[in-house]
């Protein structure tokens, strides 16, 4: 199959959202299972939405997950440009080779005019275009020019049923009639994205299209574009359809872009590894195993066929990503998570002393970002404070017997983990006769600010015997 070409075409408008990289993901996925090419095409024709801002924010959410592609806008390519904004003398050209071949024509009417016509025939005046203009005579089109009208560029639907077999959803059938003739130019000569989307992946020789369920509606009227496009000579072939099922919030509705939830960079923000989150994004449509939820890049392309995603909605689920970039982080060199977490860490922190933290907390932690709470007790210096409320909560009047007794025997102790934990189980424990819970929870809070943190024993090692009694002098 190495004749495939699949494309990611995103508008360069606003921030990437899961549902979009869950898409490029596929794409990428299935092309590089299959041996073929992955196209890097951009859809900017609207000029009052588009930014290159948004263009870089797409650069950087396909480098960050990972997703390398075979020709685009930065790489180049045999069927450039790579940019709907760079190629409108194509549009032009291949709607002017429509119409004069009759698989196109002028359409003066308004509106106004279609939805009057519906009403007086007792129609829905919703139903859309009517075909009105389909044979007009070249007197009624002369009216209509002296009147100054702007026409439109129709396809016309033909008269018959528009099936395929779709990759997701088996064959699918629009019934004669129930796809009104559309407009592919508008009447200042814009060409629309009806136009520009089929005409790109006609010349870029797409062979297979994978794209949201939204757009299933429009599929129709690609088809018949593509089939007069390959009379002219313009198209090869009609590509292979497989649309993805929607990515759902609450309520089994489609995750909105403006739900926090669909956006991407957020989870990169919130310490996500790019191989744990396109984990989760494979698995929203997707199962590589009945049993089995945890898989590498490597592993996904090694098992990923479109062919196999299923046409249920997928529901993201927060939990269930964040537990399967738990997993990932795991699964880590030691060595590689201590460069991560250096990101999320006070700049300047030293390397050698993250290394050695870094073991304590790779099991404690669901995101990256969380090894700020979890080792900035090791960074701070003199700005250390322990969390008001866990200090409110644990440093009362009845931890002044534990915080003694602990600065009693931490002042001749050897520095080591096992020596500092015999002796302060041994003051605590047996000494005081407290519970550990009792005994160590003070502790805990004042050397490291929290309740929570990395052992306790090992976090007094590394953060050394005089910054250790200093910060349990201050507590007490």
């Amino acid at each position: 199959m190495s004749d495939l070409r699949l494309r990611f075409s995103p508008s360069p408008t606003g921030t990437p959202h899961v549902g979009l990289m869950r898409t490029a993901l596929y794409n990428w996925a299935h092309a590089r299972h299959h041996g073929g090419k992955l196209i890097f095409r951009i859809e900017d024709t609207d000029a009052a939405r588009d930014s290159d801002e948004s263009y870089q924010m797409l650069l950087d959410a396909m480098s960050w997950l990972g997703l390398d592609y075979d020709e685009g806008p930065d790489l180049g390519g045999p069927y450039g440009p790579y940019r709907q904004s760079e190629r409108s003398e194509i549009y032009r050209d291949v709607a002017a080779k429509l119409f004069e071949a009759g698989y196109a024509y002028e359409s003066y009417s308004t509106p106004e005019e279609i939805e009057a016509r519906h009403k007086a025939l007792g129609r829905d005046p919703k139903l859309g275009y009517d075909g009105f203009d389909r044979n007009l005579t070249a007197e009624q089109v002369a009216a209509f020019k002296a009147e100054g009208r702007e026409a439109v560029l129709r396809i016309r639907m033909p008269d018959e049923d528009i099936t395929w077999v779709d990759a997701v959803r088996g064959e699918v059938t629009f019934k004669a009639g129930s796809v009104p003739d559309y407009v592919i130019v508008r009447g200042n000569g814009q060409p629309l994205y009806t136009l520009t989307n089929p005409v790109d992946d006609a010349m870029m020789r797409i062979t297979m299209i994978s794209r949201g369920e939204d757009l299933l509606s429009s599929t129709p009227r690609q088809i018949v574009l593509f089939r007069a496009m390959m009379a002219l000579g313009i198209a090869e072939q009609v590509p292979e359809y497989a649309h993805l099922p929607l990515v759902t919030g609450e309520g089994n509705k489609k995750l909105s872009k403006r739900d926090p939830r669909s956006n991407f960079f957020a989870y990169r923000d919130a310490g996500y590894l790019p191989e744990g989150l396109a984990n989760y994004l494979a698995l929203l449509g997707w199962a590589i195993a009945p049993d089995r939820d945890i898989f590498t890049m490597a592993e996904l392309i090694s098992a990923f066929d479109l062919h196999n995603v299923n046409s249920s909605a997928a529901r993201f689920d927060e939990k269930k990503c964040e537990a399967i970039n738990a997993e990932h982080v795991r699964r880590l060199d030691p060595a590689d998570f201590a460069d991560r977490i250096r990101a999320f860490l006070p700049e300047g922190a030293d390397p050698d002393l993250v290394a050695a933290a870094a073991p304590l907390i790779q099991t404690r932690i669901t995101t990256l970002a969380q090894a700020r709470d979890m080792l900035g007790f090791l960074f701070s210096g003199n700005d250390f404070a322990p969390d008001e409320a866990h200090a409110a909560k644990v440093l009362t009047e009845a931890a002044r017997p534990v915080l003694e007794a602990s600065i009693g025997v931490l002042e001749k102790v050897d520095w080591t983990t096992a020596a500092l934990e015999e002796a302060l189980k041994s003051a605590l424990i047996d000494g005081l006769g407290l519970k550990p819970k009792v005994a160590f929870a003070p502790l805990r809070v004042a050397v490291t600010g929290r309740t929570v943190s990395p052992p306790l024993y090992e976090s007094m090692e590394l953060l050394g015997r005089e910054t250790t009694l200093e910060r349990l002098r201050k507590a007490l």
